[in-house]
């Protein structure tokens, strides 16, 4: 599952019509220093965790640009070079946008950003990625499966299914494993992964707020649970039936003329099963604890240098680290050994999107500005001449943004922008609604870094052989078949 709120955009973010923030700019900032500082000029909001993005230049934004092009080039241009040294890639361009917000703010206000974007997002995120990686992995599926193109279709479809009521990342993990284990026989099997991301790490997870981390936060500001379901299943079963009928045309073709290597790794007398089945149980607690910190209210918090830590989600994150904990416990060695499990994906996905969840900050904060920001082109594109938002173009501008930035404050910050009220918005609104939450979801398939899972499962398939596509290589993939459908798919619900 991918995803978690980025700084500064809290309930009241991103409303054209409303800016929180802007008024105390200034008085923070005498205006010698704005003089001074010219196109890096900043102003200090009452809390170091959000910023006045209409006072960001695009300056800010080069160090989430970079680390966005160091994991697109860096593994073509030196693969074992960045093998051995992402995470402190990742950090460097952390440390290029922490290092001028402690000049600029002092290093009081760098430090509680940096709590503010590990304690509220970093740390929750890790955690449940950590968990449903861990449980997952404590589930090995047995028996010889052979990947031929019926069953490769069957494993997607079932995924899919399964996505939108175990999460994205739960659904991947459970299952990427014996899909590259099915194909491990194949000459071609790229392919496969590929669809498998499309489909079961991003869209089979549009139809509850279980499924994808942008719908979680929509039903934590009163979107109704089956409301999605109710809205999206037409878009969601286009998708699905068109891209496996196009996985299926195109795995037939692959294994009548490419064929298999002539032994089958996979043992031939293992039988149909599931072994650490005690771990399904762990994953229905890891949903349990998603919904008890969307539903329950005690209203109690902690303040942590200007950061809210509200109970319910201490108490998801304390459990996420429980049943993680547990199910290293209970899970035989034999089914970590036969899962082929190990850390390394884990390891890689943590160490950048810690670069991510800190180098975004001044790129979301800008986004939270409007009109007004440095985006702002962006949103005025979503709004018609009359003061109406455009459905369609707000499909395409959550669906892109998402694609390249976190899909989750993507979706809050359109969500605002469109009123952000809930009521309305599944009401008169509801087509807007319903545009805004299929972009953040169905686009986050368009790159690697789009969702969590995607990095995840090109993690996994290439620790086991798979000759996955460059960043870019899978973007001609991606562009090529789902900016297709996307565009049919405008024409068919948001115009």
């Amino acid at each position: 599952m991918g995803r978690a709120l980025q700084p500064g955009l809290n309930d009241s973010a991103t409303s054209t019509a409303a800016r929180p923030g802007r008024h105390h700019a200034s008085h923070r900032w005498p205006a010698r220093i704005l003089t001074l500082l010219g196109a890096l000029a900043l102003s200090a909001p009452a809390q170091a965790a959000g910023l006045d993005g209409s006072q960001l230049s695009l300056i800010w934004a080069v160090p989430f640009v970079g680390i966005l092009l160091s994991i697109a080039i860096w593994p073509l241009a030196g693969p074992h070079f960045w093998h051995h040294h992402y995470g402190k890639i990742s950090a460097a361009w952390a440390a290029a946008f922490l290092m001028p917000f402690a000049l600029l703010f002092g290093p009081g206000a760098a430090w509680a950003g940096f709590v503010h974007a590990a304690l509220a997002e970093y740390v929750p995120f890790i955690l449940l990625l950590v968990a449903l990686f861990t449980v997952s992995g404590g589930i090995y599926i047995r028996g010889n499966l052979r990947g031929t193109p019926a069953l490769n279709t069957l494993i997607l479809l079932v995924g899919g299914v399964l996505a939108s009521f175990m999460g994205t990342t739960g659904a991947s993990m459970l299952l990427i494993r014996p899909l590259i284990r099915a194909n491990d026989n194949r000459k071609s099997n790229a392919h496969v992964v590929i669809f498998f991301i499309f489909i079961v790490s991003n869209i089979g997870g549009s139809l509850t707020p279980l499924g994808d981390p942008p719908l979680f936060l929509g039903f934590l500001k009163g979107v109704t649970f089956f409301w999605t379901v109710s809205h999206i299943l037409p878009d969601t079963l286009f998708l699905m039936v068109v891209l496996l009928a196009m996985f299926f045309a195109l795995d037939s073709y692959l294994f009548k003329h490419e064929g298999v290597r002539p032994q089958d790794p996979t043992p031939t007398d293992e039988r149909f099963g599931f072994d650490g089945a005690k771990n399904f149980i762990l994953l229905g607690c890891v949903v349990a604890l998603v919904l008890m910190s969307g539903i329950w209210k005690p209203g109690i918090e902690f303040d942590i240098y200007g950061t809210h830590v509200g109970l319910p989600g201490l108490v998801r994150d304390v459990g996420m680290i429980v049943v993680t904990l547990i199910s290293l416990a209970i899970t035989p060695k034999s089914v970590h050994d036969s899962n082929q499990f190990g850390w390394a994906p884990m390891q890689e996905v943590a160490k950048l999107f810690a670069g991510i969840f800190l180098t975004i900050i001044p790129v979301i904060a800008m986004l939270q500005a409007g009109v007004d920001g440095a985006f702002g082109a962006v949103v005025r594109a979503v709004t018609n001449v009359d003061g109406t938002p455009n459905p369609a173009m707000y499909f395409w501008a959550t669906g892109m943004l998402s694609g390249f930035l976190d899909n989750a404050p993507t979706y809050l910050v359109f969500f605002n922008t469109a009123g952000g009220d809930a009521v309305e918005l599944m009401g008169p609104l509801a087509t807007t609604l319903a545009a805004v939450s299929a972009g953040s979801v169905f686009m986050g398939a368009l790159t690697y870094i789009g969702n969590a899972p995607n990095l995840m499962v090109k993690a996994i398939a290439e620790d086991r052989g798979v000759k996955m596509p460059s960043f870019f290589g899978y973007m001609v993939w991606s562009f090529g078949i789902l900016v297709p459908l996307y565009i049919i798919l405008t024409f068919l619900f948001f115009v």
